[in-house]
């Protein structure tokens, strides 16, 4: 199906490794519904599998953030000054997003800057008629530095409200603060300073001793980019192009040099696979909650340590020249040696393989698109500190698969595609091993009656080790996996579509700190399972 045609027929378009979790007991099925036979004018507001942030239960305190609604894109702009009444040694902070839409909308996406760091991007729901409610949890207390002192506070979801789009976005986003208690609570170890990457050139503290960066990279903005992983090279008869295929790789560099490497996410929003009715209850993985590529920089701390303003550029490789639609807001997270007014070192070991990129076409009655790519980068550096010498040596794999066939008129159209981001975070005799695989599998066709049928199957996996001198320390596993099934007729007024779907969620994460395990099941809007486990 033809993104440019989706939009018109439709009118629309993780839990990190170490957090800890708290075992479970295992629960009947929650509260279930009985179905109606198609979707009506209203349905069970959004929800995910996924668990809330895990919190210490000491003394917290609540500050709103923000408070809106979104007609158009002018931004919210107010201010920020910590609470006195928690301190600044807080063991968890966590930001919540509540809002409430009815009418008719496009899905939009939305952000908060604090300081001018960008500490949450999200993406909002399609409302039902009748009105939705929604929320979104994340911790964010890694920006500690940013929220320790007043800022100004923006924050943006863009929208059009007109006679056909009526949906005004209503949100509040509050910060709570948990307070630090003794060795059951204690102070998290946070980043000293957070630059946000305003321009290319930023000068670092001369003392830093391990640096990361985020990118909040997003394919979005109603364009081809929203559906990267479908397009095809020029010569391939298909409506969304890209010169050298579907391969997308997140980059940034130092001085012109690559300094990181990494797979994007395959985020599918609210309106994707022109089917909206497959999202109006349970979104896909990190649809809510846009999450950060993360970068371990610290290998190039040596040279950034030096006092000069030095470049650092995040890309996007594969994007057209010219073409727009991909968003990398980025923060750099910097930890420094109060022992010393100056760090040392030297960058050892790099090695950046050439990339691969294939995407080969095969003409037919249904065209099919096979692409291969992939890259590897090592880099190893040391650091004079006043604890001693740090080595740190990063390596990072990349591979991404994707089979891509469509018939005429991009009827069907169908895609089956995988991504693997391997990492190996090695400092001193403790290594950091991260296996990630995002997978799609999912198929669009228009049949008898213009009905429209997509059936999906989304994955979101990662596996972490942390190993000291060869032996395991801890470890844990994430498998949140999403599969739908929906149908409506096309090109008809909205009560007019006989829409029915089925959608199922289920989220699983174990390992040393404990599990948690959630599926959710909806049938035409309605929640019919919601079950926990552990």
């Amino acid at each position: 199906m033809k993104p440019q045609k989706i939009m018109s027929m439709i009118g629309g378009l993780v839990l990190a490794a170490g957090a800890l979790l708290t075992a479970q007991p295992a629960a009947a099925d929650g509260p279930t519904g009985t179905p109606p036979p198609e979707f009506t004018s209203d349905w069970h507001d959004p929800v995910t599998a996924a668990p809330p942030v895990t919190v210490p239960g000491t003394r917290s305190c609540e500050v709103v953030l923000a408070a809106a609604q979104f007609r158009d894109f002018t931004p919210y702009k107010g201010s920020y000054a910590p609470p006195k009444e928690c301190g600044t040694r807080w063991n968890k902070v966590v930001l919540r997003l509540e809002g409430q839409v009815k009418g008719r909308q496009y899905d939009r996406l939305g952000h908060v800057a604090v300081g001018g760091v960008e500490i949450f991007r999200t993406s909002t729901p399609q409302p039902s008629p009748d009105g939705i409610t929604w929320s979104v949890e994340k911790d964010v207390t890694r920006y500690r530095d940013t929220l320790s002192r007043p800022q100004p506070v923006e924050m943006l979801i863009g929208n059009v409200v007109n006679e056909t789009y009526t949906g005004v976005l209503d949100v509040r986003v509050t910060l709570t603060f948990h307070t630090a208690r003794g060795r059951t609570a204690p102070v998290a170890d946070t980043p000293d300073r957070v630059i946000p990457l305003d321009t290319p050139t930023v000068t670092t503290p001369r003392n830093t001793e391990r640096l990361l960066a985020e990118v909040y990279a997003t394919g979005s903005g109603g364009g081809c980019e929203e559906y990267w992983y479908l397009t095809v090279p020029d010569a391939a008869p298909y409506s969304c192009k890209a010169t050298d295929g579907p391969y997308r790789e997140v980059r940034i560099s130092v001085d012109g040099r690559t300094a990181g490497i990494a797979a994007p996410f395959p985020t599918v929003w609210t309106g994707g696979w022109s089917n909206p009715f497959l999202w109006y209850v349970t979104p896909g993985p990190r649809a809510f909650d846009i999450r950060p590529v993360v970068y371990d920089l610290t290998p190039f701390a040596a040279l950034l340590n030096d006092g000069r303003a030095h470049r650092v550029e995040v890309s996007v490789a594969g994007v057209p020249a010219g073409q727009t639609g991909w968003s990398t807001p980025t923060n750099l997270l910097l930890w420094q040696d109060g022992g010393r007014a100056v760090v040392t070192g030297a960058l050892d070991r790099y090695e950046l393989s050439a990339p691969r990129n294939s995407s080969v076409h095969t003409p037919g009655e249904v065209h099919r698109l096979d692409t291969d790519g992939g890259h590897r980068l090592t880099v190893a550096g040391h650091l004079d500190t006043s604890h001693g010498r740090v080595d740190t040596t990063v390596t990072r794999t990349l591979a991404n698969t994707s089979v891509h066939r469509w018939g005429e008129g991009e009827n069907p159209d169908a895609l089956t595609a995988r991504w693997t981001d391997d990492e190996t975070v090695t400092v001193g005799r403790t290594s950091t091993r991260t296996h990630r695989a995002y997978t799609m599998d999912g198929e669009t066709t228009v049949g008898a009656g213009d009905r429209l049928r997509t059936v999906l199957t989304l994955g979101d996996r990662a596996d972490t080790v942390v190993l000291r001198d060869g032996r395991p320390l801890s470890f844990s596993h994430l498998d949140n996996t999403y599969g739908g099934d929906a149908t409506y007729t096309t090109g008809v007024p909205r009560d007019q579509r006989h829409a029915v779907g089925t959608t199922a969620q289920r989220y699983r994460v174990y390992g040393s700190d404990g599990c948690y395990d959630r599926s959710l099941k909806t049938v035409q809007g309605t929640v019919t399972e919601d079950r926990r486990r552990c």
